[in-house]
């Protein structure tokens, strides 16, 4: 049961812009701890005061991390395992702020292949500005291709998060356009998508504005196939798509969320913390609109975003309809096992997918080591979303 004073106090906390004590309590309760007498609050204070405001992204298991290789001929392709902040965040179980870790730049032959572009591109409206990076394949000759929208975590840039994922490459492959908008820093401290926030969870205004307004900008600017354009994210770039899934169903042919969490599983930092580590509540499920086919990546060691959420997206992702249920098991060689559960509507056709990994943490599973975040030894999540979003299209 959860302590509502320690909520309504982190709550309190929180609107008096005193982060890092609303952790502390939050952190409390989830310990099973009670709330400290007020005689001891103002030493928890003093102790906390000096640390950065915690975001919302904590800690990565064990996943595979490398230095980035130098725009050079020589390149050592030796790895290093290592216990990593996810998105260089602290660790929620003890307040450890870190910074983040320093990597080498990325060489362009991890970013595109060979004969693509990669520009930079701007978008204003009302809610402010964000940049983005657009990657345009080879084989573009003027027809209308598919757009896929690419939602990167904390503290990963545009650059980051294609190495990690390798969307490019297999965009190219699939001939493809790929945009990945970018969140500053003066937006997050640690370019966190807010997806926290209930002015950032609705149609027409805040962050989910800025994004549909970059996808829409695309789609005017480049020849894109206006019923194949979809939308995918990591942990908080994760929920962000769900977001964007359910305020733009209209926009939207399809969702992929890896390690993220439902629209709706929070309303503020005391909601998240509860969300992240227990799953959101029944708001999250009951607030879904037009169902959007969703294809969801979630590790069952995941200890950042609790994996009930991906359970709590997929129930969202079905709206009011009543699906039939497949399950498959496989492995990757070497690597981790997995359980793939696929919902089909009555007609036949897959309405979501929901890719459990066992043994993996909070990492984009089967990425490039040459981007940050990523787990190898997982099945390949950007070639499965791909082909889950080609797979659908609006108005299917």
């Amino acid at each position: 049961m959860l302590n509502q004073d320690i909520v309504r106090e982190a709550t309190r906390l929180t609107r008096a812009g005193q982060l890092v004590e609303a952790t502390a309590l939050l952190q409390r309760m989830l310990r099973g701890g009670s709330a400290p007498k007020p005689e001891h609050r103002k030493a928890v204070q003093v102790r906390l005061r000096g640390l950065d405001p915690l975001t919302i992204d904590a800690t990565a298991d064990v996943v595979e991390e490398r230095e980035a290789p130098q725009i050079s001929p020589a390149r050592s392709a030796q790895g290093r395992r290592r216990s990593l902040p996810l998105d260089g965040m602290g660790d929620f179980s003890g307040l450890g702020l870190r910074s983040p870790i320093t990597r080498a730049p990325l060489s362009p032959s991890d970013i595109v292949p060979d004969g693509t572009r990669f520009i930079a591109g701007t978008f204003s409206n009302a809610a402010g500005s964000r940049t983005y990076k657009l990657f345009i394949p080879s084989r573009c000759r003027g027809q209308r291709l598919p757009l896929i929208v690419m939602l990167h975590g904390c503290t990963q840039s545009p650059d980051d998060f294609a190495a990690g994922t390798r969307m490019n490459f297999l965009a190219e492959e699939q001939n493809c356009f790929v945009v990945y908008p970018e969140q500053p820093s003066g937006a997050n401290h640690s370019k966190c998508w807010n997806w926290f926030r209930t002015g950032d969870q609705r149609r027409g205004g805040g962050e989910p504005s800025m994004i549909a307004g970059i996808t829409r900008q695309i789609m005017r600017d480049h020849a894109i196939d206006p019923k194949r354009v979809y939308v995918a994210g990591l942990s908080a770039g994760g929920a962000a798509a769900a977001i964007m899934g359910s305020t733009y169903s209209d926009l939207y042919a399809a969702v992929g969320i890896h390690s993220g969490l439902a629209c709706g599983a929070a309303s503020d930092l005391p909601s998240a913390f509860v969300a992240m580590r227990q799953g959101g509540g029944s708001k999250a499920i009951a607030d879904g609109k037009t169902a959007v086919p969703t294809i969801v990546f979630h590790g069952d060691r995941d200890t950042t975003v609790h994996p009930k959420n991906g359970d709590q997206i997929i129930e969202q992702s079905a709206g009011a309809t009543r699906p039939t249920t497949k399950v498959l098991r496989g492995r990757v060689p070497h690597g981790h096992a997995y359980t793939r559960t696929v919902l089909i509507d009555g007609a036949g056709r897959a309405i979501s997918e929901h890719w459990n990994i066992d043994g993996a943490g909070h990492a984009w599973s089967g990425g490039s080591p040459a981007g940050s975040y990523t787990d190898p030894q997982g099945p390949d999540a950007t070639r499965e979303m791909l082909r889950f979003f080609l797979e659908h299209s609006l108005g299917w």
